[in-house]
Formats: structure tokens, sequence, C-alpha cells
């Protein structure tokens, strides 16, 4: 039995934090879960949640803005490219319109047999609307912004990766966490990621033999993590161990994250990888229930930084 049930989230270091909030909460019609701050180091930087109103797993975005401490990434290959989300089917039409009448450049194409809606982020990171059939999650609507049923996005339909060799992170993929492979042509490959609920979700990993080397920090324009969700303790840690048991040691101890508990591990093809799972308080466990993503939290151990903290933080009014 997988030890893994679909994404957790994706997580991405973009440029600024308003932007940032106004493309995902206005543009692409998602709600905010959570207002906290980076964990980790002693950089003042936001880190933000998007998803649905509950803050559902396999629908979470988040982001760090580093525009005011300005550091910025490369993007390349050996890295996770672009971020997937998944929508009705037919809704790419109305996808491809309403974002180009806000000013941002998108197309429709079709990868892997499956039609989606390409775009970017205002940082440049990539983005696709995939239309994806049988997926039985409701559609995130907004209706202050436009976006009911028929065309909302359901939550994450996966996450692309990039690689100068993607023979070596097939291992990683099928043996290590496990996938399932399949697709496995000239376009690259496809593995699905498994989940109890019957939601389809997926890692693509093509070839860029071409492109430099991406940055793996956290730095603007670049995606940093790629997060599958284990629901538990006991499936993380087991999971883990089977992973470092391979040679795969470059994966880290648990890392309190206050709503969730993570591992991280580099893959052969150089994205990074996390196991996550959600406390049993989860979102709710700073703000109440119905009221997450309104306010700007801190984690305990920050209670005697917390107003360096916000004096080093970038404006942005989050309306």
């Amino acid at each position: 039995m997988s030890q893994i049930s679909g994404y957790h989230h994706l997580t991405m270091s973009t440029d600024g934090a308003q932007e940032d909030f106004d493309f995902y909460t206005k543009d692409l019609g998602l709600h905010s879960v959570k207002r906290t701050v980076l964990f980790d180091g002693v950089i003042p930087v936001y880190h933000l949640y998007y998803g649905s109103p509950n803050g559902d797993a396999s629908t979470i975005i988040t982001t760090f803005p580093f525009r005011k401490p300005g550091v910025y990434g490369r993007r390349g290959t050996n890295q996770a490219r672009t971020i997937m989300q998944a929508i009705p089917m037919g809704a790419a039409d109305f996808w491809v319109d309403r974002l180009n009448g806000r000013g941002i450049e998108a197309k429709k194409i079709t990868r892997f047999g499956a039609d989606r809606v390409a775009f970017a982020h205002p940082c440049g990171i990539p983005h696709e609307l995939v239309e994806s059939d049988s997926d039985p999650r409701e559609p995130i609507t907004n209706d202050v912004q436009g976006i009911g049923k028929a065309h909302g996005i359901k939550g994450i339909y996966g996450g692309l990766v990039a690689c100068f060799d993607r023979t070596a992170m097939d291992d990683f993929l099928t043996i290590a966490l496990p996938l399932t492979k399949e697709a496995d042509n000239h376009e690259g490959t496809v593995y699905r990621v498994p989940d109890a609920n019957g939601v389809i979700q997926r890692v693509e990993v093509i070839d860029d033999r071409s492109s430099p080397q991406g940055t793996w920090t956290l730095s603007g324009g670049t995606i940093h993590h790629i997060a599958l969700n284990t629901g538990d303790e006991e499936s993380q840690l087991k999971l883990r161990a089977h992973i470092e048991g391979l040679g795969f040691t470059d994966i880290s101890e648990q890392k309190d994250r206050m709503y969730f508990k993570s591992c991280y591990v580099r893959s052969p093809g150089g994205a990074l990888f996390e196991l996550a799972w959600t406390t049993p308080e989860g979102w709710a466990k700073d703000e109440a229930p119905g009221e997450i993503g309104k306010t700007l939290v801190f984690p305990p151990w920050f209670k005697n930084r917390e107003d360096e903290l916000r004096s080093g933080l970038e404006e942005a009014a989050f309306v």
C-alpha cells in the first residue's frame, strides 16, 4: 500500500507580495488560506497560502515573495519548472479569454493528450490549467471574481520537472516514492500520484539538456518544492525510512511547519520533494475556522521577533 495520497501543496519563491496576492486571489480566484512568515533562517519574508476556502489538501499553492530582500534565482534544468492546476473539462477557453482580458498572456496548448492553458505568474514562473476528466473535487468558486463551478480550479493537477536525464528520475519516482508510470514518449514521462479519493494528479518529467542549471535555494522567480501528502505521521516516517534506505540520503529530519509536519528530499533530477501531513488542528491552529487567511500570524518560536519581522516585511494590502 502506498504511503502517499495525492498532493499536499506546491511552493515557489515569487517577487512582489501584492502582485502575488492579486494573481492568485483575483486572477485565478483562489482564497487566502494563511498569511505567515518564512520559518527558516532570519530574513523577514511572507509565506502566503492560497487554495479552497477551507484549505483542503491538494488545493494549496504557497509562495515566498522575495522582492524586498531582493534575492532572485535562475529558472533552468534540474529543477521543478511548471505549476499545474486542474480545471473542469471544457473550461480552457474561458480561462484563455479571462486571463488575456486581465493582461496575462495565455494560450491553449496540448501535452500528453490533455488540453491546457499556458501562462505565467507575474514573476515569470510557468503555470498551466489542465482540463482533467473524472476529477471528483468540487471546483473552487469565487463569486466576487466571477468564477463559478463550470470553470473554477479544482486544485493541484501536478508539477512539471525539467532535468538533464529523466532516466535517473525514473527509479526515484517509481521505486522511492513510489508513483505509477503512465506514459513515456518524446514529450516526456508522466507519473500518476496515488490518491485514495480517486483524484487525478501527476508528476510530469521532461528532458532539458540545453538550459543552465536552475537555482535550488529559496530565491525569487523559481519553484522551490513539490509536496506530496502522506496523510499521517506514521506513513511519513515509514516512507522517509524507505527512501533513505534506498540510498537517497539527502533527506531531512521531520520539520514542524505549525499546520503540517514535513520532510524534504532532493531527487536525482534536482527537484526538491516534500513529504507532508496536516496536523489535527490544521489551519485553525491560530485562526478560528471560517476565518483562516485573514490575519498575519507568527509561530510561537518567533514570539520575541514579531515586531522586528513586521517592520522588515514588504508593504501589502492583501485585499
